[in-house]
């Protein structure tokens, strides 16, 4: 039977950050006009049925498909009402319209870049949250590898071997951090260079507890970086949502995680 209706106050970031991948949008075209089960869907695309299943379950998070059971299927169906409604819900899109008699564009650069939005609920409030990036003893309890900050400069290394090394470019209490990072892992099939994202704190009030979003927006050139990206960033919100309160009570005994071999997905 159907799904009940999205209701109209909607989560727009939810939006945004689902149609923010190409292999998203590649899916709301495919079953624009139709229903589709899952299976159907996966064939059409040269990545595993578990990914589309992730996409899919992003894209109805988001209310920009239907689902629809049938027997042991479950079909599938974009949002024709929602898409639509985008539009509006962007303010006067007329201001962003580009003018064709501006000399001056020929004096620049531009480029259309990707970004993957990663976020989490924490248990702490905003400050203290945005500390847990900041302070290398805090960072360390949660993320459970040895962290590095020396004058802007942060390192670790995981437990499986990966070593993340950057710099904060920007670190704006208690808002707003922009960083350059990069890698280095023989494990991992995605090409090397130094990437920016930026990592934003926003407090969050209600029901008397002081909580905090934490949202990551990373700057990405191609598809196999996006979901390389969504993976890494949520593996680490997901850490440190699951370890903040604790590593920021130093009164708290926190465990180190042990070294670990990382198993590479086959293709």
């Amino acid at each position: 039977m159907p799904e009940k209706p999205v209701p109209p106050e909607r989560d727009m970031q939810k939006i945004l950050a689902a149609l923010a991948s190409p292999v998203r949008r590649e899916i709301l075209g495919l079953i624009w006009g139709r229903n589709l089960p899952a299976g159907e869907i996966a064939a059409e695309f040269q990545v595993s049925a578990p990914t589309i299943s992730q996409h899919l379950n992003v894209l109805r998070r988001a209310g920009l498909v239907t689902r629809a059971s049938e027997g042991t299927f479950r079909r599938y169906r974009a949002r024709q009402d929602v898409l639509r409604g985008l539009h509006g819900a962007l303010w006067d899109s007329s201001k962003w319209t580009p003018a064709d008699d501006l000399p001056e564009r020929a004096l620049a650069d531009a480029r259309t870049g990707r970004v993957v939005i990663a976020t989490a609920d924490v248990g702490v409030d905003q400050p203290t949250a945005f500390t847990a990036f900041t302070d290398a003893d805090v960072y360390s309890r949660w993320l459970g590898v040895p962290v590095t900050i020396d004058d802007g400069r942060f390192a670790c290394t995981m437990e499986f071997g990966t070593r993340v090394r950057g710099r904060y470019d920007v670190v704006s209490a208690p808002e707003l951090i922009a960083l350059r990072w990069d890698f280095a892992d023989d494990n991992v099939p995605v090409p090397g260079g130094e990437m920016t994202g930026y990592v934003r704190f926003h407090a969050l009030a209600g029901e008397g507890v002081e909580r905090c979003r934490i949202e990551v927006q990373q700057l990405v050139d191609t598809a196999a970086q996006e979901e390389f990206m969504e993976v890494a960033w949520t593996m680490v919100l997901g850490r440190c949502k699951a370890g903040v309160v604790g590593a920021s009570n130093p009164a708290v005994p926190v465990e180190s995680r042990r070294p670990r071999p990382k198993r590479r997905r086959s293709a």
